[in-house]
């Protein structure tokens, strides 16, 4: 009997210690979908303590938004890597995710992923801001803190509990060049209306007159999009900041470190040796892709004209306008290419050549000779121009223009 008594107090004490616990992380998640699955490993990965909040069990992979149909990149490609592997395919094939699959793999992930705590069946009672960041009180008495919080819900009970509205427009955007916000994307490849050319602007992400809190759109569920929410939240917190203070490059540094396609072009991945390069080269617009049945390709054996590049290149630099002004050739060779970033980032001609010539093949990977008279490729012009000029460190505001 005494032993029994002795059970019946360490079971209520056990109860009455975890009662009123708090809980503090530097992000909060709070969904159980695709976006709360990106955000909430991205999160975790930048270097910051999170915290992903599921009211149910088990995330709930998007039937409405199948993987397989997007051009997957970074933590997506990442997820569907796994799930090859735990079935047993080759790498390239198509993999059937199943709810229960899908699940194993993520568990298994997550327990070897620092940083990531996985809150399951975490049912909440108030949500409510608590100085610059979040509480949120759970029904077993718990009490998380967090500086950030990412709202990654679809059931609406957030949006009730702060008094959101619903988003009403697409988080994702077609991918177009008649405006420069595509230089402020940071995620791509989401499929809607049979394209895969799609970007997500980090400005969507951000709420008018709410700081710290980044809000991903319950209708258009994605990997992609939760990892770039993810990495948004991490910046924040990590540099105890305000989201309304998010720097667009070091973010998109960050998610091109992770290998998230920013751009989505169809015919350079990431697992290409000039991927980095052509990413930072498309952001800045020098070279443009070129739209096609759905699909953005950035041509990497295309000569590049002096036409296409010259206007992009003079927004970027200054001195790039007296180059043009003598330079009288339809194409760019890889002469000449040299030469402008050599007057431009007011380096040595003689060493510049003699540097790219030695690192040709071996660094940059090119299958073509070096024939420095011979026009100029898309690729070639893109890994010259990142490495030598890097217009990636240039600044542009919410609206993609360059800022001085």
């Amino acid at each position: 009997m005494k032993k029994g008594w002795f059970v019946v107090f360490t079971l209520v004490l056990i109860a009455q210690l975890g009662y009123g616990q708090k809980l503090k992380t530097g992000v909060l998640v709070i969904g159980n979908g695709n976006n709360a699955l990106g955000a909430g490993f991205q999160s975790a990965v930048s270097g910051v303590k999170t915290i992903l909040l599921m009211e149910n069990q088990n995330f709930e992979m998007s039937e409405i938004h199948p993987i397989d149909k997007n051009l997957s990149s970074g933590l997506e490609a990442e997820f569907l890597k796994r799930m090859r592997k735990a079935k047993g395919i080759r790498d390239t094939s198509k993999v059937y995710i199943d709810q229960t699959s899908a699940n194993a793999v993520i568990k298994t992930w997550a327990d070897s992923t620092k940083n990531l705590t996985i809150v399951r069946t975490g049912e909440w009672s108030r949500l409510k801001r608590a100085g610059g960041g979040w509480s949120i009180q759970l029904s077993d008495g718990r009490t998380i803190r967090a500086a950030v919080l990412v709202h990654a819900d679809a059931s609406g009970k957030v949006n009730e509990a702060l008094l959101l509205p619903k988003i009403k427009e697409n988080q994702w955007k077609a991918m177009n060049y008649t405006d420069n916000l595509y230089r402020t994307s940071v995620a791509s490849g989401f499929s809607m209306h049979n394209s895969s050319s799609n970007v997500l602007s980090l400005y969507d992400l951000l709420v008018p007159g709410q700081e710290n809190l980044v809000q991903l759109s319950p209708d258009q569920q994605s990997i992609a999009a939760g990892q770039s929410a993810g990495a948004t939240a991490a910046y924040a917190a990590f540099f105890d900041l305000k989201t309304s203070q998010s720097n667009l490059k070091k973010i998109q540094g960050e998610l091109i470190s992770y290998k998230l396609s920013i751009l989505p072009f169809e015919d350079v991945v990431a697992t290409d040796s000039n991927w980095k390069a052509v990413q930072f080269i498309g952001l800045s617009g020098f070279l443009k892709g070129t739209l096609s049945s759905g699909q953005l390709r950035f041509l990497p054996n295309r000569e590049v004209s002096t036409e296409e590049v010259k206007e992009p290149i003079k927004e970027y630099f200054y001195k790039a306008q007296i180059w043009f002004e003598d330079y009288k050739g339809p194409q760019m060779t890889i002469s000449s290419t040299l030469d402008l970033v050599s007057k431009i980032g007011n380096k040595s001609p003689e060493n510049t050549l003699a540097e790219v010539k030695k690192k040709w093949k071996t660094t940059y990977g090119f299958k073509t000779e070096f024939e420095p008279s011979r026009n100029i490729t898309r690729r070639e012009f893109a890994v010259l121009v990142y490495e030598y000029l890097n217009p990636f460190n240039v600044n542009v505001d919410s609206k993609g223009r360059v800022v001085r």
